[in-house]
């Protein structure tokens, strides 16, 4: 008699299978769609104590952005006249061709627009210089 009364008890178990199938599809959507997400210009940002550039570095090229949103370039001859963007791209081509390790430095006035400051450096960016900074002044105190 004892056989009959016997009852089924419930199990206390969780199957936790489907879960871990679940987790690895997320993790796999979550691997493909994170690098599609990031866009922009690659900048290296200063630190907020940011330094003057190291004596024995090469003279950096710098790329004005007046307020008006016109680019000049410190290289080669009219250094004070606007130059359009393809003769911006070729003058820093060369002068990466001769010194590929040559600074590129970006001057933006305050009161230009943020999107001309980001074209000058697309453009440098498409000149091939693999890092761009940005030239500041030290604020009063």
């Amino acid at each position: 008699m004892s056989r009959q009364k016997k009852s089924r008890r419930p199990m206390s178990e969780i199957n936790v299978v489907p879960y871990i199938d679940v987790m690895l599809v997320l993790l796999v959507i979550f691997m493909i769609t994170a690098p599609l997400l990031t866009q922009g210009v690659k900048v290296d940002l200063p630190q907020a104590d940011s330094e003057p550039l190291p004596a024995e570095m090469d003279d950096p090229v710098v790329v004005s952005v007046n307020a008006a949103g016109e680019l000049f370039i410190d290289v080669g001859e009219g250094k004070d006249t606007p130059v359009d963007s393809e003769t911006l791209v070729t003058r820093i081509a060369a002068v990466l061709a001769y010194k590929p390790k040559t600074p590129i430095m970006v001057k933006g006035d305050r009161n230009v627009d943020y999107g001309q400051v980001v074209r000058a450096m697309v453009l440098i960016q498409q000149a091939g210089a693999p890092n761009v900074g940005l030239i500041t002044e030290t604020p009063e105190r």
